[in-house]
């Protein structure tokens, strides 16, 4: 069945090249955004264009290209699964380590699906916002751990949504052993100094920062 060996090895290797730029830990974006961050290689061009998620495809797509030229059949099959390997397994990699070897923060899953925020207007110059987060604990160690909220801007004009809730940041987190639990958070603040601020509003898919220790994770 196969028909080039070297062939294999090359497409196996590019495989995992290609997951690992995929894997979404420590944080929640790809493990090859972190590490271009890190080097200070430009992630998004001006025009919108994902360099690192270009790089990524097209080594999936040459990793797809020398396994179906390395095999003598069973070509499509070949190229199914290797669509839901690399669909399904990160998940399932992170889930296990998480579950198994990790610890402290590290193990700490975060459920942005489920998590959302609230803001309305309570007077002329105060702004309530409450956020619901969900969280799980798959150590069975205690975790403690500050949390704060980031948001990206997509244009200059955006105002400020859930970065508005930094205004009592870092707030204290703490979750036991096994423990899942949806953290609770109120505030209240001041916009009588902001030229350009939301009167109120829904936001999903919240985005944080957990840090314990020299530990961070953006999730």
């Amino acid at each position: 069945m196969i028909k080039s060996k070297k062939m294999l090895w090359v497409a196996i290797l590019l495989f995992i090249v290609s997951a690992v730029m995929n894997f979404p830990f420590p944080h929640a974006i790809p493990f090859g955004e972190t590490v271009a961050q890190v080097f200070n290689f430009p992630i998004r061009s001006a025009n919108g264009w994902h360099y690192v998620g270009i790089a990524s495809l097209t080594i999936f797509i040459a990793s797809i290209f020398f396994l179906t030229r390395s095999l003598k059949k069973y070509h499509m099959r070949a190229f199914i699964l290797a669509i839901l390997l690399a669909i399904f397994v990160p998940a399932i990699i992170l889930s296990t380590y998480q579950k198994t070897f990790a610890k402290g923060v590290n193990a700490v899953y975060y459920n942005d699906e489920v998590s959302n925020c609230e803001f309305e207007m309570i007077s002329e110059s105060t702004l309530s916002g409450e956020c619901e987060l969900s969280f799980e604990n798959y150590s069975s160690k205690d975790v403690q751990f500050t949390l704060e909220f980031h948001e990206d801007y997509y244009f200059e004009d955006d105002a400020p949504m859930v970065a508005l809730m930094n205004n009592k940041a870092p707030y204290e987190v703490d979750l036991g052993g096994k423990e899942k639990k949806i953290v609770n958070l109120k505030t209240e603040i001041d916009v009588s100094n902001m030229e350009n601020h939301i009167e109120g509003g829904s936001a999903s898919g919240v985005n944080v920062i957990i840090k314990s220790g020299e530990k961070m994770r953006k999730l």
